[in-house]
């Protein structure tokens, strides 16, 4: 009698990233609701105010995003010249780095709002990005997974933190202007 190994194949080892992924973006929006907004969370360092330092950091995120996906694409074979995979990994890890005291400032100085349609889809596409994010972390070690997992759950990243842009960045600069 032989023994096979049994390989997941299909939707399978995906449940559980995306199930945990649902989880965070579900967890960041009720923590933005419940939570009492204070006014004030992360200092500006270095700017003038909080709108423009999380307009100029969401802008630096949303540069190497578009770094993310050429890298992505070069990697997969789709552009015909070789950019090191270093790119990719370091581009992604500092468009992160930059979320981090915007969303920070987003959930605890203001929380969840509903009342502004752009503010609502701002809200909705932070946490929505926040879910990928973890979804996508969680597939880069799996085997077994099809081959459209990456480029999918990255391009759905990609279109999320766009969104995040134009909703917020792209809102400043062309409303208040470019203020540092």
């Amino acid at each position: 009698m032989s023994v096979t190994s049994h390989r997941p194949t299909g939707f399978h080892p995906l449940s559980v990233p995306l199930l945990i992924g649902g989880m965070v973006a579900i967890a960041l929006g009720v923590f933005g609701r419940v939570h009492a907004p204070t006014g004030f969370a992360v200092g500006p360092a270095g700017f003038s105010a909080a709108l423009p330092m999380k307009a100029w950091l969401t802008t630096g995120a949303f540069v190497l995003a578009a770094v993310q996906v050429i890298s992505a694409l070069s990697m997969w074979g789709k552009l015909g010249i070789s950019i090191p995979p270093a790119v990719h990994r370091w581009s992604g890890r500092l468009a992160f780095l930059l979320t981090i005291p915007v969303a920070f400032h987003c959930l605890y100085a203001l929380g969840l709002q509903y009342d502004v349609p752009r503010v609502l889809a701002h809200s909705l596409l932070g946490c929505f990005f926040y879910g990928l994010f973890t979804a996508k972390m969680l597939v880069l070690p799996k085997r077994g997974t099809p081959g459209w997992t990456l480029p999918v759950i990255g391009g759905l990243a990609f279109t999320a933190l766009v969104g995040l842009w134009l909703t917020s960045s792209f809102w400043f600069f062309t409303t208040i202007g470019f203020k540092v």
